[in-house]
């Protein structure tokens, strides 16, 4: 089994003049995006939303000491920010809830998608340098044409079909499926869907077709080629009454929820059973997992505050830990490497880059206590 290792953790203050005071949203810590630059991996572009505009900062990724403090707690570095703007693109009319951003079959090139408060979808082309390209930007109203009151809204892109979004809206209890600016379908979860991802490495064919839903304290999953009970396949329900607001799909294709209850429950999709539960992992609700791409036995646990644990699931053990310094407005990790991107309420954003330690030289670590 590999063991990972954090190369560095790094710390960078926004300026106030960027963003004077970031907008709070909701439970999820859904609103950034990280993507690293191919020049050498000397730095790395984050994406975050507050209000109706998307920000992007550049930030250095060359290596560093790593200081050390009890139980493994990482201490991150003071960094100066390279670049900082607004992404170029059409404004959002209410508050952006989710981001997400998705590498495409051209070279250099992404998506990045956002979705605001009333479900509304707009979608811009990206290149290297995370601007848009010559305007190849589509937007798509909600359906109920933003009729009702504003909430949580999710985004997800296929991964093997990249034209192919699904946006949850927490409110009208709906998830809406596009291709590009077409819809395509619409699911109706009993409960209000807090995460949403399509399945991928799934040995049961239609991987691409399949969503794993959070909604209320259920998982549920829905193939887009089933029409009878609206297309929902299976319902697994967690701790009664406790909310799920994160779930996450492997590269060997297990799948975790976590939520209020503050336990990763990582299920087998061949049997739809729970293999592992690795309880009360964090001190206060998970609102953000993903599984390593290095080794998919290791998971990031993401807390309501601001505490983000690595861990082996199967053996419920926490390998390392770090911090910000206040709650998480925004959190997530590369989709093809080990690098996590979190955003917090005070204007920091907080980056780490895991390795695994074989075949590879890390810098050590000293304690600094």
């Amino acid at each position: 089994m590999l063991e990972l290792k954090a190369k560095f953790l790094k710390k960078a203050v926004i300026s106030s003049t960027l963003i004077e005071h970031p907008s709070p949203a909701n439970l999820q810590s859904t609103r950034l995006a990280i993507h690293m630059n191919d020049d050498n991996d000397s730095s790395c572009w984050v994406y975050i939303a507050s209000g109706c505009r998307i920000y992007k900062v550049l930030i250095p990724m060359e290596n560093s000491l790593l200081n050390l403090g009890k139980e493994d707690l990482l201490i991150p570095e003071q960094c100066e920010v390279l670049e900082a703007s607004v992404v170029n693109r059409c404004p959002h009319r209410s508050e952006i809830q989710s981001i997400v951003l998705a590498e495409t079959e051209s070279s250099g090139c992404s998506m990045l998608g956002s979705v605001d408060s009333y479900g509304h979808l707009i979608v811009s082309r990206l290149d290297a340098n995370g601007d848009d390209v010559n305007g190849l930007t589509y937007s798509v109203s909600p359906r109920d044409c933003g009729v009702g009151e504003g909430s949580w809204a999710g985004l997800c892109f296929n991964p093997t079909q990249r034209s192919m979004a699904a946006v949850a809206h927490s409110f009208s209890k709906t998830i809406d499926v596009y291709d590009q600016d077409i819809h395509v379908r619409t699911l109706r979860p009993l409960w209000h869907p807090s995460s949403l991802m399509f399945m991928q490495n799934l040995d049961l064919g239609g991987g691409n077709s399949v969503l794993a839903v959070a909604e209320g304290c259920q998982l549920t999953i829905w193939d887009l080629r089933m029409k009878e009970k609206g297309g929902c396949v299976r319902r697994i329900c967690g701790s009664v009454g406790d909310n799920l607001y994160a779930v996450c799909n492997s590269s060997k294709g297990t799948i975790a929820a976590g939520g209020a209850d503050r336990t990763v429950t990582v299920y087998d999709p061949r049997r739809w059973s729970a293999v592992s539960r690795w309880l009360n992992c964090s001190k206060y609700e998970i609102t953000g997992l993903a599984f390593s791409s290095v080794d998919p036995e290791y998971v990031y646990v993401q807390g309501v505050d601001y505490e983000v644990i690595c861990g082996r699931w199967q053996e419920s053990k926490k390998i390392f830990s770090y911090r910000g310094d206040s709650n998480w407005l925004g959190f997530s990790k590369c989709s093809d490497r080990d690098v996590l991107g979190g955003w917090s309420d005070s204007g920091s954003l907080f980056v780490a880059d895991i390795r695994a330690v074989n075949g590879l030289h890390l810098p050590a670590a000293t304690s600094v206590f």
